[in-house]
């Protein structure tokens, strides 16, 4: 009897420690506000079940399309996608406090980006760089965050120029987006319009962009597209989502911010050939490093693949509907246990279950309400 009691206590005691150890997350979405939106949304998730409350406005806002967090998880940047140069001095990017107890933003102060049509957003390792992409005008620009988490300084402006093959898409210059290498040494941007993956030296203290002459871009071939970038959590190996073409590009990451080309994979299933309407989005890795997933609008569905954590190339897994039109945006919560599919034109969010073991994904049933959701970040909640 003793020992049944022993035992009992024992479950009872990690039962606690892994509760414990559970913690929920504020859900902040951008989203596009020509229709019904009105700004940043919040909900909360429930990451043992992966419940989501009620979308809230947390924010007013235009067009707040992409939203990126501090390292300190206490500040928000937001870009307005409609601002452009010929429009209102001061508009553009803005900065929001965040508490962590309530989850409530407050404004801080918002300032142009130099260029038109922002699409893309970062805050480089340190926290003291904001850095954006100005799909519209063909340019990378870097912002100097002050010690509060304000916008400073517009501190460097890098003009893209040239084009592809595609004369729709391809007529000039489109960069779609900025990543900070792992190191924090480079600014990694794919331009849709150029094909083209261009590295960038960081300085992070003075959000100065410069040309790596060592390596100042990687080619993608012509009329791909590339959109978005993403790198393995812990091997030297990154993935570029092409945007036209509906392809992956695989490739070696090497200190120098050179990239070696390791494979080319469809984001559809083996033999589909591009339905028409059909444009891939989003791409991100599982924090475990085994699985990556990307998003196909038009086709409405999230690919996954397992990934070789020796060779980091890709195999088809499978590819399941988001049961939804659109999915721009997607993301992994920081466990890898739940993924959050934006579905821009239906105006909902779709929970899937993820397999750690497996990298498979599995609906919830759960649909949450946000109008014309573009993007979701998720910040520790109390």
């Amino acid at each position: 009897m003793n020992l049944l009691r022993v035992i009992f206590s024992m479950c009872v005691m990690l039962s606690s420690i892994h509760a414990a150890t559970q913690t929920d997350y504020f859900v902040y979405f951008g989203t596009y506000t020509a229709g019904v939106s009105k700004g940043i949304y919040r909900s909360r998730l429930n990451v043992t079940t992966g419940q989501l409350s009620a979308a809230e406005i947390a924010a007013p806002a235009q067009d707040p399309a992409f939203l990126a967090l501090h390292p300190n998880g206490r500040l928000l940047y937001a870009i307005d996608e409609s601002a452009d140069v010929t429009r209102t001095p001061g508009k553009g990017l803005k900065a929001y406090a965040l508490n962590p107890t309530s989850g409530a933003l407050t404004f801080l102060n918002e300032i142009p980006t130099g260029s038109s049509g922002a699409c893309h957003l970062a805050v480089d390792a340190t926290g003291q760089s904001l850095l954006v992409a100005n799909y519209g005008g063909g340019s990378v620009s870097a912002v100097s965050l002050l010690a509060d988490g304000r916008l400073g300084a517009l501190a460097s402006l890098v003009q893209h120029k040239g084009k592809s093959v595609n004369p729709d898409r391809q007529n000039g210059p489109h960069p779609h987006g900025v990543y900070p290498s792992p190191n924090n040494r480079y600014v990694f941007v794919p331009d849709l319009g150029l094909d083209t993956v261009f590295c960038y030296l960081l300085d992070a203290p003075s959000a100065l962009l410069t040309r790596n002459t060592l390596a100042p871009g990687t080619s993608i071939k012509a009329g791909s597209g590339p959109r978005h970038l993403t790198f393995h959590p812990d091997q030297p190996f990154n993935y570029v989502i092409n945007e036209l073409f509906c392809t992956i590009d695989v490739f070696r990451y090497q200190e120098s911010g050179t990239l070696t080309h390791l494979q080319t994979i469809s984001t559809l299933p083996p033999g589909e050939s591009i339905p028409k309407g059909t444009s891939t989005a989003e791409i991100q890795v599982h924090p475990n490093g085994r699985f990556l997933y990307g998003s196909n609008r038009g086709a409405n569905t999230l690919v996954s693949y397992a990934i070789d954590q020796k060779t980091g190339q890709l195999t088809y897994l499978e590819s399941v509907p988001t049961l939804g039109q659109t999915p721009r945006h997607f993301a992994l919560d920081p466990g890898g246990k739940w993924l959050l599919a934006e579905n821009q034109d239906s105006n909902t969010v779709t929970v899937f279950h993820v397999d750690p073991q497996t990298g498979r994904l599995t609906l919830t049933g759960q649909h949450l309400a946000v109008p014309s959701p573009v993007c979701v970040v998720f910040v520790r909640a109390p």
